[in-house]
């Protein structure tokens, strides 16, 4: 039997329909919000992958490709930098929202593959107001995926306004960043020496003050504005000074979503800018998601056990997924049967025979408890 390659691996079963189940939600959160689907190739050409951030930890671990052309191809890291080429000639704000597989040449822990699916969700053409939105829509999924999290935010124009104040060079910025970025891999002495080699140490005790020393800083009032319009949603969100992003394409608001239940980051996102045009957005991997979620699937398995009774097996098979119901319908012995619908978790089994028939009642078992019922046609399509 073929391994699977590392960091890649198969879904099935409970799992993949649990993933199922969250990937709608996500759905029908995302459109209620106004967001609306896109679809992108997972293949591209290498410099459009990298872009102007190929110094960005994500990019240089993109896995490389070239075709019988010769031309150079990468595996998506990622779906916003596609958004370049998406949102030409649309109506601002373009909203779209997308979920699909990217792909990462990294090493492999915990909850981290080389292949995962990312469910992001941007605006191009966005306010702070419109940040604040995207957060309540992100508490709303957290709610009905039962997780319980904290969104920690920061903004990148306070920690540049932070690098000034230090007398940072620009040109150092982003690599000071990357390295604040690290501290929940790294311990703190370490990243303390990686910042010695640009004059930087004394950022570390700064980012330890209390919320209110950053009053100080100019861009400091956009992290007060954004908390501001979240009351108004009723969500809240907790400012985190070392709070800092990888990506170096973030100019304004940054954010992470953690929950006690994994060390690793669930969600993150922050501001950029396309073409001079304010934007926001997010990704969250499918993977995390199933992590932390208590969600249980809520549609119920019924499975048919047709004794010699095929015609009115699949006409009553019809009737309940035309009510949203998912049905297996198997003939044969009920012994077989039934030992597969333990098997795959299924919630209840209908014996159709003759005398269900004639009687027009079914027996209806219910698998976890092994109670058994008689219900008419009516009352089993209504359950």
């Amino acid at each position: 039997m073929k391994e699977e390659v590392k960091g890649f691996r198969d879904y099935t079963g409970e799992e993949a329909e649990k993933r199922l189940e969250i990937q709608k939600i996500l759905t029908c959160e995302f459109e209620k919000y106004g967001f609306e689907y896109a679809e992108t190739p997972v293949i591209e050409y290498e410099e459009f992958v990298k872009g102007e951030n190929s110094n960005d930890e994500a990019v240089s671990d993109i896995f490389k490709l070239q075709d019988k052309g010769e031309r150079k191809l990468a595996l998506r890291y990622e779906v916003t930098f596609q958004l370049k080429r998406l949102a030409q000639g649309k109506k601002l704000p373009y909203k779209r929202f997308q979920i699909g597989p990217v792909f990462r040449d990294e090493p492999i822990s915990g909850n981290r593959f080389r292949q995962f699916i990312t469910c992001d969700a941007d605006i191009i053409g966005s306010s702070l107001r419109d940040e604040a939105e995207v957060f309540s829509m992100i508490s709303k999924i957290f709610e009905v995926l039962n997780i319980k999290g904290v969104i920690y935010v920061n903004n990148r124009k306070l920690l540049n306004e932070i690098l000034d104040s230090l007398k940072i060079s620009v040109k150092d910025r982003d690599s000071v960043i990357r390295e604040i970025d690290k501290l929940d891999k790294l311990s703190e002495k370490e990243v303390l020496s990686n910042l010695k080699k640009y004059n930087a140490e004394k950022l570390i005790p700064i980012l330890k003050n209390k919320k209110n020393y950053f009053s100080k800083f100019e861009n400091f009032k956009e992290i007060l504005e954004l908390e501001k319009y979240c009351k108004l949603y009723n969500v809240k969100i907790e400012f985190s000074p070392f709070l800092a992003r990888g990506l170096s394409y973030y100019n304004g608001t940054i954010f992470e979503v953690k929950t006690k239940e994994i060390k690793e980051t669930i969600l993150g996102g922050g501001a950029y800018t396309f073409s001079n045009v304010n934007s926001f957005g997010f990704g969250v991997s499918l993977e995390r998601l199933e992590a932390v979620s208590k969600l249980k699937p809520k549609n119920k398995k019924m499975l048919i056990i047709s004794l010699d009774q095929d015609k009115k097996a699949i006409e009553l098979a019809s009737k309940l997924r035309d009510k949203g119901n998912n049905v297996t319908l198997m003939y044969g012995k009920p012994s077989k049967a039934l030992e597969y619908a333990n098997a795959k978790s299924i919630n209840y089994a209908v014996f159709v025979g003759e005398k269900e028939v004639k009687s027009k009642k079914f027996k209806l078992k219910d698998m976890k408890t092994g109670k058994e019922i008689s219900v008419s046609e009516k009352d089993l399509i209504v359950k």
